[in-house]
């Protein structure tokens, strides 16, 4: 089978003869193992290791697109900076990892309304990366493998905007505020994935980031997911659903409580799982194994290990209940490969992932 083969039947909750794979890497992951000569320079990681899933350009929310992130202040340990969303972050010069947000100059529904919204009218068609995207959908097409848009979903788009704090305070003490964000950002969306797709030409799916928990718990409740967030999600992944694409959905932290919802919203399949926030792959099948697919729970953390003997024994104890009871599954950590995963230990893991359904007939 192709990999868009392999992909859409795990999507369809099918049986396939290898699992489908893709992965998330850092920089310096690659840069290491190219440095150890397993990598060839400038070699594509997705060809290297033959991802089945292929995909990453998408529509940009921030504020002002047209803005220059504006250094602060920078020092021998970090860079202080503004960027189009009026957010402040810190990024650090030695330690490798994402950028850290230090103030937001939008605090509640005035500060919207005022400094963000009106960018968000419209659209913009500088927004939209058609050159980027005709690539993938070329690339993806040539080698036959399944290709994603990707994108952020509302509460990844707001939470830049105005931090995680004032964002639940919202939440709980002005939900017109959050109700009026979340459908600003879903038409940005709507709008501008149309006209991308009515040039380009349509993928199989949406990959959408929402990252809803943190270890042990969601941010939100069941019930003010369902009426805060879900209207937004059910409009775009109808609009997906209504385009044939499917909707995968990222997911950081522990949001098992929250799965139900974003079952009744559309989502077809949830990744990432993360295992030391709580998430569990087996005790997820068994309660939604029947509606969704799923992506990833290999717990990163035993790869770090490069204990090969380990890594096995995770995937079996992962994925093998799975597809034992027919669910749909696609190979992937539970995060994404820090450098200090050895390339021979990442290779086992794709190598002896892949091959897992052969298990099931001996």
């Amino acid at each position: 089978m192709t990999g868009k083969e392999l992909v859409f039947r795990a999507l369809e909750r099918k049986s396939v003869q290898q699992l489908p794979f893709c992965e998330a890497l850092w920089g310096e992951t690659i840069k290491r193992w190219t440095d150890e000569g397993h990598l060839k320079p400038d070699e594509k990681i997705y060809e290297h290791f033959n991802f089945d899933l292929f995909g990453g350009s998408r529509i940009s929310s921030i504020a002002d697109v047209e803005y220059k992130d504006e250094i602060i202040n920078e020092d021998e340990e970090f860079i202080l900076f503004k960027d189009g969303n009026g957010a402040t972050k810190r990024m650090f010069k030695k330690t490798p990892g994402p950028r850290e947000y230090v103030n937001f100059s939008v605090k509640d529904r005035q500060d919207w309304e005022e400094k963000i919204k009106p960018h968000l009218s419209g659209l913009d068609r500088k927004r939209i990366p058609f050159e980027d995207y005709r690539n993938e959908m070329e690339k993806a097409s040539d080698r036959q493998l399944f290709h994603t848009v990707a994108g952020l979903a509302p509460f990844e788009q707001m939470h830049p905007v105005c931090g995680h704090e004032n964002l639940l305070i919202g939440m709980a003490l002005d939900p017109a505020w959050i109700k009026d964000m979340v459908e600003t950002y879903v038409n940005l969306t709507i709008n501008h994935l149309e006209e991308l797709f009515s040039e380009e030409g349509l993928p199989d799916a949406a990959w959408l980031s929402e990252d809803l928990g943190y270890k042990n718990n969601p941010f939100i409740s069941p019930q003010m997911y369902k009426e805060l967030l879900m209207p937004g999600h059910k409009k775009l992944f109808g609009y997906l659903h209504g385009k044939g694409l499917k909707v995968i959905v990222h997911s950081c932290g522990f949001i098992e409580p929250l799965v139900p919802g974003l079952i009744e919203a559309g989502m077809d399949c949830l990744q990432a799982m993360e295992v030391k926030a709580g998430m569990d792959l087996p005790r997820l099948f068994k309660k939604f194994g029947q509606q969704i697919s799923f992506c990833g729970n290999i717990d990163v953390r035993v790869l770090l290990s490069n204990d090969k003997n380990k890594v096995e024994q995770e995937l079996k104890e992962k994925i093998l209940p799975v597809l034992g009871s027919g669910g749909g599954y696609i190979l992937h950590s539970d995060h994404s490969i820090p450098p200090q995963v050895d390339y021979e230990t990442f290779a086992y893991f794709v190598e002896r992932g892949r091959m897992l359904p052969e298990l099931l007939g001996k």
